[in-house]
């Protein structure tokens, strides 16, 4: 019976034919739903575009082997080995397949009977050992038992994989439904660029125009709006991992690119009702920009970003986000530039001002960024919002324009300390209540009594866009529009390798 087994090759493949076959579940897909994949990739898979593409995925398998090109028939045989070993009329060894514990088929897969039977290699499955290779293998024996079903499973993987930068993008997910939505968005996409390719005599396989963090998060997004159309309530948070790999004679690689169900509960949420809008016009203002050539006075009108830098970004943040969240919440909650992105005019995060983008500050999406994936305590991220809101009624009240730049463009702890404390006694002295309380201040800002917590300037950062997004709303800024500095975010360790 078809079903998942964890490992990625094996789950995508298994969720590509569930896909293809319209059902739900492997559970469901019955033996005329194997034959027809089958079917499908014998057909397609010894002539191009998907013939030329395979070497990405298969090198010198009995689909791709130059050899055969003037021998047809070869590859027949080479399908039908690999194809139909899933038949229940295949002969079985006693040895028992490393995915799926049934027993490994014994056949050779490959055209002169030379292999051992039931045995697979490199041709057979993507970033293996070749031939004649001991190494890694159990038993100090060449080659993986495997099953019909399982080596199908595998044969159907590239068909769930996004053509990608000249690799394959594969997604898998401990959410079976997430990862059947990715192989059958996949699916239906290579389909399509396998019909044209055909229509148009083109040997080569179209690949998606965009870079594969953002193709991913905008596939993930489509996801999750389906679900919530369907009403279907999420009672387990869910993680995807990328496989971004080539099994290329030329040197095989495999990138792994993980995102935490943290990011993705924070996405999700994103989509709600209450933070569409605001989330929306964020990611609007981070598509890759087009950039004019020499002589050239309007952008071309089939131009497609292939960029968003808030996806992108959103990928550095969940491998190391002690160190990209401050970065993060700098350039898209709170409009600073990126210094070095300044030389590259397609970087829109390089022409970021919070003087001129003040609108697009939100303490609304900043929150649930916290929450979810800072992790925040709660009572910090009210003590935060709470400081926010007494320093913007204090600056509007008393029209400070001094102190709030000060806060704003400090660097030094003591020095912002002290300019605190100045405020806030220069208002008790005119007869006013202190906006700032020595339990709020250390909430926010200290371990203990004069004790600066280690990242004071981020919570500096997030008292600044809950006034901003105050003073904003209560007409302040719009009468004192000189007093927003733009500052530029210097940091590079998150830079585009």
């Amino acid at each position: 019976m078809l079903r998942y087994t964890g490992h990625p090759l094996v789950d995508v493949g298994v969720a590509t034919i569930v896909a293809f076959a319209d059902k739900e579940r492997p559970e469901e897909v019955t033996e005329r739903d194997l034959e027809a994949i089958a079917d499908y990739m014998a057909e397609n898979y010894v002539v191009n575009p998907l013939k030329s593409f395979l070497t990405v995925a298969f090198p010198n398998s009995g689909f791709t082997q130059p050899a055969y090109e003037k021998t047809p028939e070869n590859r027949e045989v080479y399908s039908r080995k690999v194809l139909r070993a899933f038949r229940a009329d295949t002969p079985q060894l006693d040895e028992r397949d490393v995915f799926m514990g049934l027993p490994a088929a014994a056949v050779p897969f490959d055209v002169k009977d030379l292999l051992a039977p039931g045995r697979v290699f490199r041709q057979h499955i993507p970033l293996l050992t070749g031939e004649g290779v001991i190494n890694f293998l159990p038993y100090g024996e060449a080659g993986l038992p495997v099953s019909g079903l399982a080596l199908l499973a595998i044969q159907a993987f590239p068909l769930g994989c996004a053509k990608c930068q000249g690799r394959l993008l594969a997604v898998h997910s401990d959410n079976p439904e997430i990862m059947r939505h990715f192989a059958k968005k996949f699916l239906e996409q290579n389909k399509r660029a396998i019909n044209l390719a055909k229509q148009n005599n083109d040997s080569k396989m179209p690949e998606s125009h965009q870079k594969y963090r953002t193709l991913l998060i905008e596939k993930l997004l489509e996801a999750l709006r389906e679900r919530q159309e369907k009403e279907r309530e999420e009672k387990e948070p869910f993680s995807i991992t990328a496989y971004h790999l080539t099994n290329s004679g030329q040197g095989a690689d495999l990138a792994i690119y993980y995102l935490p169900s943290q990011v993705i509960l924070y996405l999700r949420e994103m989509l709600g009702a209450v933070y569409q809008r605001a989330w929306e016009r964020l990611v609007a203002r981070s598509w890759e920009l087009p950039v004019l050539k020499r002589g050239q006075k309007e952008t071309s009108a089939d131009f497609r970003p292939a960029r968003n830098w808030l996806y992108e970004d959103l990928f550095r943040v969940a491998e190391d986000v002690a160190g990209q969240a401050g970065h993060f919440i700098r350039t898209y909650f709170l409009r600073q530039a990126l210094r070095y992105a300044q030389a590259d005019k397609s970087d829109p995060r390089g022409a970021y001002s919070l003087r001129r983008e003040v609108d697009l500050v939100s303490w609304k999406v900043t929150e649930p960024f916290l929450r979810r994936i800072l992790y925040m305590e709660g009572e910090r991220i009210q003590a935060i919002r709470n400081l926010g809101d007494a320093l913007a009624e204090y600056v509007k009240e008393q029209n400070d324009r001094r102190f709030f730049q000060t806060f704003y463009t400090e660097g030094r702890y003591q020095y912002l300390r002290n300019a605190l404390i100045k405020a806030n006694t220069a208002h008790v002295r005119r007869g006013n209540a202190p906006f700032l309380t020595l339990d709020n201040y250390i909430a926010v800002f200290e371990e203990g009594e004069e004790l600066a917590r280690v990242d004071w300037r981020l919570a500096r950062d997030l008292v600044i866009i809950r006034m901003v997004e105050q003073l904003y709303a209560n007409g302040w800024l719009g009468a004192n529009q000189d007093a927003l500095v733009d500052q530029r975010e210097e940091s590079e360790s998150d830079k585009e390798k």
